[in-house]
C-alpha cells in the first residue's frame, strides 16, 4: 500500500495490536494466573520453565511454547468455564493493564465514526468480552481447539502473530485496499500489520508530524516479557540441560 497517499473516500479502519499497545505488559500470563490461582501458577512456571528459556533463546517457535504453556494450564477445562474465566479476567483485572494515551487514540478513532479492529495473539477468551465493553467493531485473536466440551490448549488454526494477523484480518474484512487503514503495534509480531497501513504507528499514538522524540511507546520487555522468563532461568538449568540434550521435539512431547 502507499502510506503516503489519502483517500478521504475511503471508509477509514482502525487496527490495534493488543499487549504493549493497548496495555502495558503482556496479558497472557496475568490471566493464566487469574484462571488457576497464584499457587498453581507458580508451580506451573518452574514446570515450563524449560520452554520459556527455549523460546527465549530461539531453539522453539513462539507458537510451539504458547500452545505447551496454554495446554499445562488450561486442558481439561471446560469451554464454558474458559469463557467465564475470560469474561471475569476481562471485567476485574484488564482495566489495570490499559496504556492511558492508547484507550484515547482508541476513543479518538471511534468518534470520528472510524471502523476499529483488535488484532492480537493473546487468546479471544478474554479478547472477545474487553472488546465488546471497549466497542470495538471486529476482534481477531488466537482460538483453542475444544474437544467433546474440553479445551486442549492447542491452537485453533494459526497462533493469531505476525503474517496470520494480516490473513485473518483479510478473512474477517474482505479485500484491506477498499480502507485508508491506521494500524498500531509495538513489536515485530506486528510488522506484517504495519506493512499494510497507510498510517502505521509504531510505539506511537500520534502522527508523524505530531511526533517527537520523547512520545513514543517505551521499549517493552520482548520474547514475552523477559523478567518471567529470566527469573525461571535457575529453575529450569537442569531441565534445559535434558531439553538440550534429549532433543526439542522428544522433550515438549515428554512434558505436553
Amino acid at each position: 500500500m502507499n502510506h503516503q497517499s489519502s483517500e478521504p473516500s475511503l471508509p477509514i479502519l482502525a487496527a490495534f495490536d493488543f499487549d504493549g499497545t493497548l496495555t502495558l505488559r503482556d496479558s497472557l500470563f496475568p490471566f493464566l494466573k487469574s484462571a488457576v490461582g497464584h499457587w498453581r501458577f507458580y508451580l506451573g512456571l518452574v514446570w515450563v520453565s524449560p520452554v520459556l528459556v527455549a523460546y527465549a533463546l530461539r531453539l522453539i517457535p513462539n507458537w510451539k511454547a504458547k500452545e505447551v504453556v496454554l495446554t499445562h494450564f488450561l486442558s481439561g477445562i471446560s469451554d464454558v468455564r474458559l469463557q467465564a474465566l475470560g469474561e471475569r479476567f476481562a471485567t476485574q483485572s484488564l482495566s489495570k493493564l490499559l496504556r492511558t494515551e492508547a484507550v484515547k487514540r482508541l476513543r479518538w478513532h471511534q468518534e470520528q465514526g472510524h471502523k476499529t479492529v483488535l488484532v492480537s495473539a493473546s487468546p479471544e477468551a478474554y479478547l472477545r468480552p474487553w472488546a465488546r465493553e471497549m466497542a470495538f467493531d471486529d476482534v481477531i485473536g488466537t482460538r483453542l481447539k475444544v474437544s467433546d466440551g474440553a479445551v486442549t490448549g492447542q491452537i485453533l488454526g494459526q497462533n493469531c502473530y505476525g503474517p496470520e494477523k494480516v490473513h485473518r484480518m483479510k478473512a474477517c474484512l474482505g479485500e484491506l485496499e477498499r480502507y485508508y487503514i491506521y494500524a498500531y503495534g509495538d513489536s515485530k509480531g506486528d510488522r506484517e500489520l504495519l506493512s499494510v497501513a497507510n498510517c502505521p504507528h509504531y510505539r506511537t499514538f500520534l502522527d508523524s508530524n505530531q511526533l517527537s522524540s520523547n512520545e513514543a511507546l517505551p521499549p517493552k520487555a520482548n520474547r514475552w516479557e523477559r523478567g518471567i522468563i529470566l527469573s525461571a532461568m535457575a529453575a529450569a538449568g537442569l531441565y534445559l540441560a535434558i531439553f538440550l540434550w534429549t532433543g526439542a521435539e522428544q522433550f515438549l512431547e515428554a512434558i505436553g
